[in-house]
């Protein structure tokens, strides 16, 4: 396949572009240009040379992405959102644009004859909730940044649906709780690894919300089945379907947010400590991540390659 892959150079899009490549796929990297983690595309085009294609354009100028690629695309996976850091979540303009950008996309998309378009969202898109999301749910987003995400998939299936005759399927990912390297640093598990590492003491809020983990690479594959997988129903405008699909661990791994941070204590050692209840709660309210994931696994088989505990160690062996 040809795949067209925005924010490549992100947390989630370099893993993702790599496992593209690994399945002998062609992918058209779309970067910002002037990017600071250029480097990420460079390492991979050393290692898949002609198959990894650096795009350099304005996620805005994405309509006109055609006069960069002269080839059919068959996938396009949108990852590029500015302001997804925890500082702009709240920016109404900022997020707004965001909608925008991603609409142009979808064009650009639809321009290169792409036959899928699968659109990272977000679990902010439900709101504060104490019981499971299912992907069927009402949408009562809190945030700028979950209002905005929820908008896109509003703008998105509206206009899939009065252009039939591209015949493009949008799929609408909502990703929970990712963490591995490349993290954020400020991040809880990031936080967690350093703090303890180092022997220090962490400050916490009362964590005692339900939480769901699920490791980088795993996220990436499943964002890859869904792209690849025959049959994954997606919203195609005659069919009624949504097209919606939660990405993260299976219910299993769902446990109080206390739970993972003494794990991550018992793996560095026991070093340095934590104190409860010292940070303020969320302005927004408590959120609980409880995600239902049966309907990602029914379609795509997807099951993750490390649990919590594996992912985590994994991450102390990393320099």
């Amino acid at each position: 396949m040809n795949v067209v892959v925005t924010g490549a150079t992100s947390f989630l899009g370099t893993p993702l572009t790599e496992r593209f490549l690994k399945d002998g796929d062609k992918v058209f990297a779309v970067v910002r240009p002037g990017s600071r983690n250029m480097d990420r595309i460079r390492k991979l085009e050393e290692r898949y040379k002609e198959r990894l294609v650096p795009v350099p354009i304005k996620l805005e100028d994405t309509e006109s992405i055609k006069d960069l690629i002269k080839e059919e695309c068959h996938v396009w996976v949108h990852l590029g959102w500015d302001g997804a850091g925890s500082g702009n979540r709240t920016q109404q303009d900022i997020q707004q644009k965001n909608v925008g950008d991603s609409l142009c996309s979808l064009k650009g998309a639809a321009s290169l004859g792409c036959r899928r378009f699968l659109f990272t969202g977000s679990q902010a898109e439900y709101g504060i909730r104490d019981s499971l999301m299912a992907e069927n749910d009402v949408c009562q987003p809190v945030s700028e940044y979950g209002k905005a995400k929820t908008d896109f998939y509003s703008e998105a299936t509206k206009y899939v649906a009065a252009h039939p005759e591209s015949s493009m399927e949008y799929l609408h990912s909502r990703i929970f709780s990712v963490y591995g390297p490349g993290d954020h640093p400020w991040s809880l598990v990031e936080s967690c690894k350093k703090t303890f590492q180092a022997g220090e003491r962490l400050e916490l809020g009362d964590c005692t919300q339900m939480w769901n983990f699920l490791y980088r690479d795993d996220c990436a594959e499943a964002l890859f089945l869904l792209a690849k997988t025959p049959g994954t129903i997606g919203f195609l405008g005659h069919n009624g379907e949504d097209g919606i699909y939660n990405v993260a661990a299976p219910e299993e791994e769902t446990r109080p947010l206390r739970e993972y941070v003494e794990t991550m204590f018992r793996l560095c050692g026991k070093r340095g400590g934590f104190t409860y209840g010292v940070r303020p709660p969320n302005a927004e309210g408590q959120i609980n991540l409880i995600p239902s994931t049966e309907k990602l696994r029914k379609i795509t088989g997807f099951r993750p390659g490390f649990s919590f505990e594996e992912g985590f160690q994994r991450l102390l062996l990393m320099p």
